[in-house]
């Protein structure tokens, strides 16, 4: 995978002392008049001047243009029914056998390849990969990103970090020491200049992957990209980018997809149903089955690098015991 030198200072405040001391020089000696005692409740406290807030940073025509865009996509889903919350209803049962066919196409195949002109959509077998150390999320906005939805942002995160991690069994936190998943929450304008930041946050991300995040085509909704050292099937970082532009649902739904994607699920599905791994987009949020999935993927009973046709029967027989016990 993805000053004021000291010296002129000292020299400034010598020369004012020097100052100062040379005018006491020159003053006559006055007797000074007795001063009456004040009272100390007629004593007021010195009120510090007001800080003014820094003024928003305007936003370009092209990143207003996307929100524009982008509300009129939502919009357009939902009239149509589309962007689901309800995590599926009677109208989307599934047996063993489809959730354990499900499994394997998403937690199996990749979505994309890399070539040397860039990332390209190509569903390919691949092993088993996840994580093998707890997970430290940290959340890192634009400048142009406004204050109400930084926090509204970072609220929705660390409460899907928490199910993240009850789901799956895998430790998970919002930490800003040392994280290695990283959510960046970024407008048009930030993110055409957020290479230098993206290449502090993992150091040695190649071109390709750097690319991919700095050159998003608008029907790109957001991304994620996951690392691993040494070719291994572990993860060890991973970025997902989230468009600022995006309404409210829709930055949400991106924020469901891809953060569950960078834990392992990197491929989607036309088949899968109830899920928000499937271009369809008629889920917007983690469903019921898609919880069942990430539970699998952290079973014990797989091994990190697991090549399908052995991580195939293991699958069956965990999806078959997940449905036994009521679990969907």
């Amino acid at each position: 995978m993805i000053n004021v030198t000291g010296g002129t200072l000292k020299t400034a405040v010598g020369a004012l002392a020097l100052l100062s001391l040379a005018a006491c020089d020159m003053l006559t000696p006055v007797t000074p008049s007795p001063i009456p005692p004040v009272r100390p409740d007629t004593l007021i406290a010195p009120q510090p001047d007001p800080v003014p807030e820094p003024a928003p940073i305007q936003r370009s025509d092209a990143s207003l243009a996307l929100s524009t865009h982008y509300q009129r996509v939502q919009n357009d889903l939902v009239a149509r029914g589309l962007l689901r919350t309800d995590g599926g209803g009677p109208d989307t049962t599934f047996t063993n056998t489809i959730l354990a066919r499900n499994f394997v196409r998403i937690a199996l195949f990749d979505e994309f390849i890399a070539t040397p002109t860039g990332l390209r959509a190509q569903p390919t077998i691949s092993r088993l990969r996840r994580w093998e150390k707890p997970v430290r999320v940290s959340v890192d906005f634009g400048a142009t990103i406004p204050e109400d939805q930084r926090i509204q942002d970072t609220q929705n995160i660390r409460n899907y970090v928490s199910r993240l991690s009850r789901v799956s069994g895998l430790p998970m936190s919002m930490s800003d020491t040392d994280p290695n998943f990283h959510v960046l929450v970024l407008n048009e304008d930030d993110r055409l200049n957020y290479a230098d930041e993206i290449r502090a946050l993992v150091p040695g991300i190649d071109a390709v992957s750097l690319q991919a995040v700095l050159d998003v085509p608008r029907d790109t909704l957001c991304l994620v990209l996951a690392f691993s050292r040494d070719n291994s099937p572990a993860y060890d970082q991973a970025v997902a980018l989230i468009r600022g532009e995006h309404p409210d649902l829709m930055r949400l739904s991106c924020i469901h997809e891809e953060m569950a994607q960078g834990l392992g699920l990197a491929n989607d599905s036309p088949q899968a149903r109830p899920s928000i791994f499937n271009d369809d987009e008629e889920f917007g949020l983690l469903t019921t089955h898609d919880e069942l999935l990430l539970k699998m993927l952290y079973d014990d009973r797989f091994t990190t690098g697991m090549q399908a046709a052995e991580a195939a029967p293991i699958a069956r027989q965990i999806a078959t015991e997940l449905l036994d016990s009521g679990a969907s």
